[in-house]
């Protein structure tokens, strides 16, 4: 059985879609170590890093091109006759035997928090995608419906392979970045995230306001990209430090020397942030909107996205109150180990033997 993965994700900066891809990747690579019956390959195109380590799944750069036209023209000639895995949103038109990964609708529901032409892009992409590949993958029960929803896609053709906590606690934390920013003399609130309108970072600002200045510190950290963010990238707040882009490993040190992590998002597919935050045993603070509760469960505390007020007491309870926030380390923890990459490897592959066979 050939199964052909496309790896266009490995020459794109990782955010939540890219991170997703790759460790699935990996984990897909370990269980593939385990089972000589599928043969995959990895096609990347030519301006794509390399670095995924992988055993089992060979990993070829071929093509010319480069973005949409390497994926749409390229790649179906080198993975023809085998099936495709796209991981990351995309995959190619012309293609019938392939499974697309379809995070969430968020070019539907939330078109504000992306520029006209992406926008307008991904609204003609994703439905035809969805209905032309055997198999749409997403990340969780609240992304499936909605696209069924807002893309019309069969409900019974979309498997969910959520994500996974590992990849944060993988490298070393490096302390670094708070030494370099001026932190952790005093206890700080964390937010990470990209200035896109969607992840609400305007209600921790907010929230931020109404709690004054304090004991503690605000700090944000994540890329903002105005190409795909239009108008919307814009600074949250005075009161925030903004870090801008962090490695892995500060943003490691960061969630764990954190005394609060806020996450105030109106629309998710499914929220790696507060994940990965819980298994460094910061304690969250999420709004109760779109995915967040499915992933979060009873190891967060809650507040309406558009409630400022309600924010704001749950950073206060999590700063100032008695056995909060030990309490919400230790149920974070323990929710956080129910994802795993591995499950979703082991979820995607049973959706792989449904079409190729046992």
């Amino acid at each position: 059985m050939k199964l052909a993965l496309n790896g266009r994700f490995l020459a794109q900066r990782t955010t939540g879609v890219q991170r997703h891809a790759r460790e699935l990747v990996r984990a897909l690579d370990r269980r593939l170590d385990q089972d000589d019956r599928i043969e995959a390959t990895l096609y990347a195109p030519p301006d794509a890093t390399l670095d995924l380590a992988l055993r089992r799944i060979r990993v070829r750069r071929v093509g010319w091109t480069r973005g949409h036209a390497w994926e749409q023209l390229e790649l179906p000639l080198h993975a023809r006759g085998q099936l495709l895995l796209n991981l990351g949103n995309t995959g190619p038109v012309l293609m019938r035997r392939q499974f697309v990964t379809i995070h969430d609708a968020s070019v539907f529901a939330v078109p504000e928090s992306y520029s006209t032409s992406f926008s307008r892009y991904y609204r003609l992409l994703l439905p035809f995608l969805g209905k032309r590949a055997l198999r749409v993958l997403t990340v969780s029960e609240f992304s499936r419906n909605e696209l069924v929803r807002w893309m019309g896609i069969a409900r019974e053709k979309i498997r969910v392979t959520p994500g996974g906590h590992e990849h944060i606690l993988a490298p070393s934390a490096d302390r670094h970045v708070l030494s370099r920013h001026g932190l952790g003399s005093r206890p700080y609130v964390l937010a990470v995230g990209s200035l896109s309108r969607h992840k609400n970072l305007d209600a921790a600002a907010a929230a931020m306001r109404l709690l004054g200045r304090h004991e503690w510190d605000y700090v944000l950290a994540g890329p903002v990209n105005q190409r795909i963010f239009g108008s919307a990238a814009s600074g949250p707040s005075d009161l925030v430090v903004h870090l801008g882009y962090v490695s892995e490993a500060e943003l490691r040190a960061l969630y764990e020397q954190a005394s609060c992590f806020v996450y105030p998002s109106r629309y998710e597919g499914f929220g790696l942030p507060p994940l990965e935050a819980m298994a460094c045993g910061c304690p969250v603070v999420v709004s109760r909107a779109a995915s967040l509760p499915e992933v979060c469960g009873d190891a967060a505390l809650y507040a309406d996205a558009d409630e400022p007020q309600q924010l704001a007491a749950a950073i206060r309870r999590v700063m100032c109150e008695e056995g909060v926030a030990q309490g919400l380390r230790q149920k974070g923890r323990e929710r956080a180990r129910e994802w795993s990459w591995n499950a979703s490897a082991d979820k995607t592959l049973a959706a792989v033997r449904e079409v190729m066979g046992p």
